[in-house]
């Protein structure tokens, strides 16, 4: 099977379905992905707090690509398989004014570069206190192209994907997109070491930001009952320690179905009722049992709360209870 290369230079900074594909690939091959960090480069190991103040926004959160999958239409779905990821030494996070769910009570820039031990799997916060971050890396900003015309920012996230900041999206993990264009037009970016569940309510907005090297699988998947009911970004993930399992370091699947927009309440609505369409589409259940399902198994979480005007809210259903 062949493997292709998108590389660093190849990115864009708006999901905008004008914009031309720097690769073409049949479905169900396999891409490696070379990604800067979400700063674009402008931050680097040596960079201190003062940098933060020199940084270009507007070139901030940049994705690779797009690459063009053959077969694909609008109204199918593009199966993502996260077959390998692997960070840079070195990462950073940020205080930034006016970034951040706390950003009017941390009006200073601050910079923290970290050093990313890749070999034993954990950065230190503060050695001294032992304080250590298991790495958990993945891609913030995974997507496809908008049916609409126009240029469409990277920074918040879409119904078609793009910086969802799930940390659960990660190696070993599939994630499910809704396709609105010829040839889906895939990109993505925006490399975290590791990142706090409730994705970007990002108490500072910055994970562990790093460079990333990315191997993906893209598969077209033209299935109707599948296109029912994808029409925000799913994934499958695997988690330990999770509180359905019996002993804390268990592993769980889930399935996550997810609600995008402006209104968080809305969001929450729309993560459950896109459960409960999966669950009666995959699982046979009517919507009464689905719903009830939903309320006694189903674990709603915040992914994404700080990229406006969107936020993500996910419902992730473990998979072990229809044994």
């Amino acid at each position: 099977m062949s493997i292709h290369s998108v590389k660093r230079s190849q990115n864009h900074l708006a999901w905008d379905n004008s914009i031309p594909p720097v690769l073409r690939v049949k479905s169900g091959e396999e891409i490696e992905f070379d990604c800067l960090d979400a700063s674009n480069g402008q931050i680097n190991p040596d960079s201190d707090s003062s940098t933060l103040a020199q940084l270009v926004f507007t070139q901030l959160d940049q994705v690779c690509g797009p690459v063009f999958v053959e077969g694909a239409e609008p109204g199918d779905v593009l199966q993502v398989e996260v077959l390998n990821i692997e960070t840079a030494e070195w990462g950073w996070t940020a205080l930034i004014p006016g970034f951040g769910l706390l950003s009017d009570e941390y009006p200073e820039s601050t910079l923290k570069i970290w050093s990313i031990n890749r070999e034993v799997g954990y950065a230190w916060f503060d050695e001294e206190k032992k304080i250590k971050i298991p790495i958990k890396p993945f891609a913030g900003e995974m997507g496809v192209a908008r049916k609409e015309d126009g240029a469409f920012s990277t920074i918040p996230p879409y119904n078609t994907g793009g910086n969802i900041d799930t940390r659960h999206v990660t190696v070993g993990s599939t994630l499910y997109l809704p396709i609105e264009v010829p040839g889906a037009l895939f990109s993505m970016g925006d490399g975290h070491a590791a990142q706090g569940d409730g994705g970007k309510i990002y108490h500072c907005r910055t994970a562990i930001e790093t460079p990333i090297k990315v191997k993906v699988r893209l598969t077209v998947l033209k299935d109707e009952k599948k296109s029912r009911y994808v029409k925000t970004p799913h994934f499958n993930t695997t988690i330990t320690g999770n509180p359905h399992a019996q002993h804390s370091n268990s592993t769980e699947d889930f399935y996550c179905t997810t609600g995008v927009g402006p209104d968080l309440r809305q969001c929450a609505r729309d993560a459950v009722r896109s459960m409960i369409d999966y669950l009666e589409a995959e699982v046979g259940l009517n919507r009464v049992q689905a719903y009830m399902l939903c309320s006694v198994a189903g674990d709603l979480r915040l992914h994404e709360v700080v990229d406006m005007p969107n936020y993500v809210v996910g419902m992730m259903m473990p998979k072990s209870i229809f044994a």
